[in-house]
């Protein structure tokens, strides 16, 4: 065992505490001792050891379920193994409730009491790494940006994430509804169980029930045996559903009575099957509008409806633009080996004028593709029309970099004369990479011939 595990034992009989630290330290652990509640306390204080043994008859002002119950308070880190020759069910019961780890009777075993360590130990260890993993999960989940519409945004996944009441998030195709429904996931008390979504838009309508309540054999023709849905594939966990409205209108019926009465029913089977899941559904359409031309239950709209976020497009929160411009290119720097590249001010004021009718989805595909058709590190306007942005207006030049760019494309095509439309040569003369000077030849729309 690690030798930096330290153990306390709290018992008031000497042999005892000799005896049991004497194995302990054999097996590599450190071990510190005391002799009653009083003293226990202090050196949880000042020692701060990992896990306790304590016993729960010690005479004094305080017996083991008062050294328990107050440790537990003060120092919740600690681990408590409790220890007892007059033990009962009612007292482990007791114990466990107050937040014992285990309860182990005397005469001890030192082997189980081993046993025990190992096990908590463990515990901890996988319970750490879990923690981890979520952590960084988390941070990959962030949500960008600090608007206005962003903050009102966070607020609300902070209050709603730590319910299990059921959410519907609206908004415009590529606005992030997928993300923030894992924030809400793995913000919430269920963030260590599964997370199941399907999008209603890719399933056809004939498979929708079987796909999220499950089937039973013989169901149908090829049901060859049985099947659990998402609904149940996501127990304890999260069920995100993308395209609600796409849902059939018997599909939408098995929902509301799952959300009503917490239990749903396999095609093919009479048997009501309960699973403990939050749901959560996202939407572009306008489900009021939906539900009062037929398309989707009123009853279904009212249950959603209780908890919605509003998802704001990005040209509604323009100045999260620079932001989310540096989160994407972290990623492409991160998971695409690019070396970073920099934004000129007139190109981010540019883009903060573009539509991104496609929302922040459209916003990470055109950065990949500034990394991948950008050769060199620094990125200006003339580099986002090459890579595809739509100039926002076509009035003849008024600005500084208007002029600029007017003396770059006069200059290029000197230039080029000058060396007979040689790209290869002016590339060398003018310091340019060949490819680049390709790139400004398009961008600028000069005939080299």
């Amino acid at each position: 065992m690690n030798d930096k595990h330290r153990i306390l034992i709290i018992d008031d009989e000497a042999p005892i505490r000799q005896t049991l630290s004497a194995s302990l330290e054999d097996e590599g652990f450190h071990v510190l001792q005391a002799k009653d509640g009083e003293s226990g306390l202090e050196a949880i204080k000042v020692e701060n050891p990992e896990v306790i043994l304590l016993d729960i008859w010690m005479p004094g002002k305080l017996d083991g379920m008062q050294v328990l119950s107050e440790a537990k308070k003060k120092y919740p880190h600690c681990d408590i193994v409790m220890m007892s020759g007059h033990g009962t069910i009612e007292t482990a019961v007791k114990a466990t409730k107050l937040g014992a780890w285990d309860f182990i009777e005397k005469p001890l075993s030192t082997d189980k009491i081993i046993v025990t360590l190992q096990n908590l130990f463990l515990f901890r260890l996988e319970k750490e790494e879990k923690l981890a993993l979520l952590n960084k999960l988390r941070r990959n989940i962030a949500l960008i940006g600090e608007s206005e519409p962003m903050r009102n945004l966070k607020q609300q996944i902070s209050q709603l994430a730590p319910t299990n009441h059921p959410v519907l998030i609206k908004g415009e195709q590529g606005t992030g509804k997928a993300l923030i429904s894992q924030n809400l996931h793995y913000l919430s008390t269920k963030a260590s169980h599964p997370f199941v979504d399907i999008s209603c838009n890719v399933i056809p309508p004939s498979l929708m029930e079987s796909e999220i309540f499950g089937f039973e054999k013989g169901a149908y023709p090829g049901a060859d045996k049985t099947r659990k849905g998402k609904l149940e594939l996501a127990h304890s966990g999260t069920l995100f559903i993308d395209d609600i409205h796409e849902l059939t209108i018997e599909a939408q019926k098995k929902l509301l009575i799952f959300l009503k009465e917490k239990y749903f029913i396999r095609l093919g089977s009479l048997e009501k099957t309960t699973s403990d899941v939050r749901i959560i559904c996202a939407t572009n359409k306008d489900l009021n509008l939906e539900a009062k031309e037929g398309r989707f239950l009123e009853e279904l709209f009212f249950e959603l409806s209780q908890n919605t976020i509003q998802v704001s497009p990005l040209k509604d929160r323009a100045s999260d633009l620079p932001s989310l411009i540096s989160h994407f290119s972290d990623m492409m720097v991160r998971e695409g080996a690019f070396a970073r590249k920099t934004f000129s001010a007139h190109a981010l004021e540019t883009m903060q004028l573009h539509s991104w009718t496609g929302n922040v989805r459209e916003l990470k595909n055109f950065i990949e593709r500034i990394y991948i058709l950008t050769p060199i590190e620094f990125v200006d306007v003339h580099d986002l029309h090459f890579a595809g942005l739509i100039p926002a207006s076509t009035n003849d030049e008024n600005t500084f970099r208007d002029a600029r760019a007017k003396f770059e494309r006069e200059f290029l095509i000197q230039k080029l004369n000058e060396n007979n439309g040689n790209i290869t040569k002016t590339a060398e003369l003018i310091g340019l990479e060949r490819s680049y000077l390709h790139r400004k030849i398009k961008t600028y729309g000069i005939n080299v011939d």
